[in-house]
């Protein structure tokens, strides 16, 4: 039996001359984390955009639990089960911490006060009772990350992609970031996460897949991937 959430296969996105992705392929199992590594500007926020529906493929494919949806709108794609965070945060900042998150329970709950009730839990799932009434352009880059979290977890997604979360955290920041993914997981949510962080990657990956230049330079085990020398050499900070 096919237990594979996500199919990317063979996907491609060029902007003019630009080949932003190249022929990129792997699959993601149904409960699974994997992290996505490589240097900046090496396509990984593209590879989301792709996923999520924000632009469209120049070739290749997108597979969600078997289900066709290259090129479809990204409204489409959440509703079938794929929430997102944005490496910059994309909140709403006129708005509350409430009002935000709202916004993510209404597009799996119509009734305002089914979606309110709803919101609530991923409210609490984010650290952000405190903040509740506050409006998110007053909070700091640390608390707007949490706020994307909670707003996609609103959505009830089955697959959370999550774009350099960890961004900008410390050390204790981190760990506590690191168990929030994990309790996610917990949930039943396969998640495909873009990080920087190393040891945030070994903490929660899975499987880790390296991009550079827009192309897969490998798949494989957090340890694998730390001890190869293609990737210690284009990511890690190895020898030219």
């Amino acid at each position: 039996m096919n237990n594979h959430i996500l199919e990317v296969k063979n996907v491609t996105k060029k902007f003019g001359g630009l080949m932003a992705n190249d022929d990129i392929s792997f699959k993601l199992c149904s409960g699974e984390i994997i992290g996505i590594v490589g240097p900046n500007g090496a396509g990984k926020t593209t590879l989301f955009n792709s996923i999520s529906g924000v632009h469209k493929l120049s070739s290749g494919s997108i597979l969600f639990n078997g289900m066709d949806i290259t090129n479809k709108s990204a409204n489409y794609i959440c509703r079938l089960g794929i929430g997102r965070t944005f490496q910059i945060p994309q909140p709403l900042d006129e708005m509350t911490v409430m009002e935000n998150i709202l916004i993510g329970s209404l597009c799996r709950y119509p009734r305002m006060e089914i979606a309110k009730t709803k919101c609530k839990k991923y409210i609490e799932l984010c650290g952000l009772e405190k903040n509740i009434n506050d409006k998110v352009g007053s909070m700091n880059v640390i608390q707007k990350k949490r706020v994307e979290i909670a707003r996609a977890m609103a959505t009830e997604p089955k697959l959370l992609l999550l774009d350099e979360t960890m961004a900008g955290l410390t050390k204790t920041e981190r760990k506590e970031a690191v168990e929030l993914i994990k309790t996610i997981n917990c949930m039943g949510i396969s998640i495909l996460t873009i990080e920087h962080v190393m040891d945030v990657v070994m903490a929660v990956s899975n499987r880790v897949v390296v991009i550079n230049y827009g192309k897969l330079l490998m798949e494989g085990t957090p340890e694998e991937v730390t001890c190869n020398e293609k990737v210690i050499k284009a990511y890690l900070g190895g020898d030219e």
